[in-house]
C-alpha cells in the first residue's frame, strides 16, 4: 500500500460526485425527452445567448467537437436548432433555440430547478454559499489548465 488515498484525491471525488449528481437528471431528460448528454448541453448552453458557434459549446462543455456537431445535427433535425451559416465564411455557424427549442428549454430549466432543489436540500444555506464559492474557486483555478506538479510528471532522460 501506499501513503495515496484515492478516496481523498480530490479529482477522483468531483468526478464521483459530478456522476452521482447527474445520474437522476440524467436519466429524466433521456427518457421524458429523449435527450442524451451532449444534446442537453447543446440546448442548456443555446438557453443562455441568443446564438453560439459551435465552437463556443464545445469550449464551454468540454465535449468534442464531432460530439457537439452530431447533437446539433439531432437537435436540427427534430426542430429544436437552427444553424445559420455565416454569409462570410462559410466554415462558420451560429446556433439558436428555435420555438420549439426555448418551449423544451422551459420545461427542462424548471424540472433542473427542481432536481439542484432536491439535491441541495441536505446543505445549510450557509453550506450552499460555502459549495458555491469553493467550487467557483475551483473551476477557476482548472481553468489556468496547470501543470502538473514537478515531482508528478515524467522525466525523460
Amino acid at each position: 500500500m501506499t501513503a495515496f488515498d484515492l478516496d481523498r484525491f480530490l479529482p477522483y471525488r468531483l468526478n464521483l460526485l459530478a456522476h452521482r449528481a447527474s445520474r437522476g437528471f440524467a436519466a429524466y431528460y433521456r427518457d421524458a425527452h429523449g435527450l442524451n448528454n451532449a444534446e442537453w448541453r447543446v440546448l442548456a448552453h443555446l438557453s443562455q445567448a441568443p446564438s453560439v458557434s459551435v465552437r463556443d459549446i464545445q469550449h464551454r462543455t468540454e465535449l468534442e467537437k464531432s460530439t457537439v456537431s452530431r447533437a446539433v445535427t439531432r437537435l436540427e433535425a427534430r426542430g429544436q436548432v437552427q444553424k445559420t451559416v455565416d454569409p462570410d465564411d462559410h466554415r462558420l455557424c451560429t446556433l439558436t433555440l428555435t420555438a420549439d427549442g426555448k418551449r423544451l428549454m422551459r420545461r427542462l430549466s424548471a424540472a433542473a430547478a427542481r432536481y439542484q432543489a432536491e439535491a441541495l436540500a441536505a446543505l445549510t444555506p450557509a453550506q450552499h454559499r460555502n459549495l458555491d464559492q469553493v467550487l467557483t474557486a475551483l473551476t477557476d483555478t482548472a481553468a489556468l489548465d496547470h501543470e502538473p506538479p514537478a515531482r508528478a510528471r515524467r522525466v525523460t532522460p
